[in-house]
C-alpha cells in the first residue's frame, strides 16, 4: 500500500501499519496518464490466448469433478452418520471454492478477456455462468456499466455507498455488534440473488430493474434480445435441476449443488465488497468524477491460497480495473509494472479478510464529504456515526 505499493503485508503489523493501511489514498488528479500506465506493463500482458485460457476451465473443471466424484462415491460409505455430517460442509467449501474460480474466468469472458474471438467468450461466459445461475450478458452489460462508472455516487451500479442523509431509518438499530453479523450473514447469503433480482445495493433507478427483466431500465434496446437468452439459460438449468431432484431428491440436489452455489455466492459478495469499500477510497459526485479517478478506487486484498483459486481477482483488481480485457493470468505481472507508477494511487491492504470484513461493516456505513475547503467539495469518504 502507499508509496512502496508493497503486495504483501509485514507478518505482525503494528499500529503504524494500521494507520498507513487506512491513509486516504490521492483524489486529485492523478499526475500520470492511462497511456503512461498502460506503457509500463510489458505488451504480451494484454496478449490472449484461446490454449491457456481453456487449460484454466479444464483445470477448473477438472477439480470439480474429483470433488463431485468423491461426494457421491464415498461419503455414504463413511462407518459413521457424523462423519457424513462432517463431510458434507467440507465438500460444500472445496466445491464453492473451485466454483467461484470458474465464474471468475465466466467474469473474464464478459470483458472479453478469455480469448480474441467475442463469440467464443460469449459463448464460454454464457454456458459457465448458467450452470451458477447467472444471467450472462444480463450481468455482462450491467457489470460493464459498474466499470464504466467506478467511483461515481451517481453512475456507479453496484455497492453504491449513500450519503448519510440518505441512510435507512433502522441503520443504527444495525450499527453494533448484533447488527453487523446479522447484517453480513443476509447479506453474504442472499445478496447476490436479491441483487441481481431486485437491484438490492444496486445503483437507483427511477422504476423496478432486475436482471432478469429484459425490458428494465438496466438495459438498452438493442440488448433486450440477449436479456431472453440470458434468462433461458437460468430457467434451462433450473429445468435440468428440477428433474434431478425427481430422480435423485431434492436433499440430494442441495448438498451436491445448493451448499457450493451458496459458497459460491457468498464469495462473489464479499470479494466486491472488500474491492470497492475500504476506509481509505475516495467516491466522487458528478463534479469531481473522472474515470480515472474512479478506476484507482478500488483497493486489491490478499485472500492467501485462495488468490489463485479465484485467479486472482482478488489481489489484482486495480489493474483489472484499469485494463479489463488483460487475461487474469498476465494481471499479476501486470500489477508488479504499474504499482511504481501508480504510487500512492495504489492500494492495497493485507489484512486478514474475516478482520477487514468486520471493520469494513463497522467503520464504512454511509460517504460525506471533509468540511469546509473548495479542494474536497465533491469528494466523499467513508465513515459510521449515527
Amino acid at each position: 500500500m502507499g508509496a512502496g505499493g508493497q503486495m504483501a503485508a509485514p507478518p505482525t503489523p503494528n499500529k503504524s501499519d494500521q494507520s498507513d493501511r487506512l491513509k486516504r489514498v490521492p483524489h486529485t488528479k492523478p499526475p500520470f496518464t492511462l497511456s503512461q500506465i498502460k506503457k509500463a506493463i510489458p505488451p504480451h500482458c494484454f496478449q490472449r490466448s484461446v490454449h491457456r485460457s481453456f487449460s484454466y476451465v479444464a483445470y477448473d473443471l477438472a477439480l470439480a469433478s474429483l470433488f463431485l466424484y468423491i461426494a457421491t462415491n464415498y461419503f455414504h460409505h463413511l462407518p459413521h452418520q457424523l462423519l457424513s455430517y462432517m463431510a458434507w460442509p467440507i465438500y460444500w467449501i472445496f466445491q464453492g471454492c473451485v466454483l467461484t474460480g470458474l465464474w471468475v474466468i465466466a467474469h473474464e469472458c464478459g470483458h472479453h478477456a478469455f480469448s480474441d474471438y467475442q463469440w467464443l467468450d460469449d459463448l464460454v461466459g454464457f454456458i459457465l455462468h448458467s450452470g451458477l445461475l447467472v444471467p450472462y450478458f444480463s450481468w455482462k452489460y450491467s457489470h460493464g456499466r459498474h466499470h464504466s462508472n467506478t467511483g461515481s455516487l451517481e453512475r456507479d451500479e453496484v455497492f453504491v455507498p449513500k450519503k448519510k442523509s440518505s441512510i435507512s431509518w433502522y441503520s443504527k438499530y444495525l450499527n453494533n455488534p448484533p447488527g453487523r453479523v446479522f447484517t453480513l450473514a443476509i447479506t453474504l447469503t442472499l445478496g447476490w440473488p436479491l441483487y441481481l433480482a431486485f437491484n438490492v445495493s444496486g445503483r437507483p433507478y427511477d422504476r423496478f430493474a432486475s436482471h432478469y427483466d429484459p425490458h428494465g431500465p438496466i438495459y438498452s434496446d438493442r440488448q433486450r434480445l440477449q436479456i431472453y437468452i440470458s434468462d433461458a439459460g437460468v430457467l434451462s438449468v433450473f429445468y435440468g435441476l428440477y428433474h434431478l431432484a425427481m430422480t435423485k431428491g431434492l436433499a440430494w440436489v442441495l448438498c451436491i449443488y445448493g451448499g457450493p452455489l451458496l459458497v459460491v455466492n457468498g464469495f462473489l459478495v464479499l470479494i466486491t465488497f472488500l474491492q470497492h469499500t475500504h476506509p481509505s477510497l475516495p467516491h466522487y459526485d458528478s463534479s469531481e468524477w473522472e474515470w480515472l479517478k474512479g478506476a484507482l478506487s478500488t483497493v486489491d486484498r490478499d485472500y492467501g491460497i485462495l488468490n489463485k483459486i479465484f485467479h486472482n481477482i482478488t489481489d489484482t483488481h486495480v489493474a483489472h480495473h484499469l485494463f479489463s480485457t488483460m487475461p487474469h493470468y498476465h494481471a499479476m505481472e501486470a500489477t508488479k509494472a504499474i504499482k511504481p507508477i501508480l504510487g500512492d494511487y495504489y492500494q492495497f491492504d493485507g489484512t486478514p479478510i474475516y478482520k477487514a470484513t468486520w471493520r469494513e461493516a463497522k467503520e464504512c456505513i454511509y460517504v460525506e464529504s471533509d468540511e469546509g475547503g473548495a479542494q474536497s467539495k465533491g469528494v466523499f469518504w467513508y465513515a459510521n456515526k449515527l
